[in-house]
């Protein structure tokens, strides 16, 4: 499930958790940027936040084969040629990783950057990953870009857009409001620290819906 869905839904999870780990207190405009065109197919694009979204959600529609940059919490044996690890992560290039893959090492993932080329399925992303402090209109909207079969409308709106009636176009961005950082108690180690603090706050939901505009918002700490 989307990352911002489950924050509305109140579902915080550890896809949620690991979305903000990269920011301070603060107010960030211009975050988790998603479009959507339909046409004969549907037209995605979005900021690096959807980045695992995206591969998850292709994913589990079926069996498909990706290849890019997989960014782990850990060392995953048998990935691809040894990962390179930098600043407590670990890097694969991968040619050829199936969904079922994927699926096996979510736990272990950071970010995925990658691309996927089939019939009903076209995702290109860029290789490197931005950095968190760009203001909003330095934010790439074609960080992650999907085209897909139009049979799957109904899929991509219940996890992207599920808080909307029927539509041909639409643009959404988010604003990220950090109020207080929530710190593990008893831990030291600074990395720990780093990964495990919470984020509290707000996120609000800027839409633009086929010339209309609409404004949600939802408190969190993940």
């Amino acid at each position: 499930m989307g990352f911002v869905k489950n924050i509305f839904q109140g579902n915080i999870d550890e896809n949620v958790h690991s979305q903000f780990i990269r920011f301070g207190r603060g107010e960030y405009e211009g975050r988790a940027l998603i479009s959507c065109h339909k046409t004969s197919k549907l037209k995605l694009k979005s900021s690096f936040e959807y980045c695992n979204n995206f591969v998850y959600f292709i994913s589990n529609l079926g069996n498909f084969n990706f290849k890019g940059t997989i960014i782990c919490k850990e060392e995953v044996k048998n990935l691809g040629p040894g990962g390179k690890k930098k600043g407590g992560a670990f890097f694969y290039e991968v040619d050829d990783v199936s969904s079922e893959k994927i699926i096996e090492i979510k736990n272990k993932v950071s970010y995925l950057l990658l691309n996927c080329e089939s019939e009903k399925v076209k995702l290109k992303m860029k290789k490197k990953l931005p950095k968190p402090g760009k203001p909003a209109d330095k934010v790439d909207n074609k960080f992650c870009q999907l085209e897909i079969a139009s049979d799957y409308f109904q899929k991509i709106k219940d996890e992207f857009f599920w808080d909307l009636a029927d539509f041909k176009k639409i643009k959404i961005k988010h604003k990220f409001i950090i109020k207080d950082i929530v710190y593990p108690k008893d831990e030291k180690d600074f990395e720990k620290i780093r990964l495990l603090s919470k984020r509290k706050g707000k996120i609000i939901r800027e839409i633009e819906v086929d010339g209309k505009n609409l404004v949600r918002e939802a408190d969190f700490e993940a």
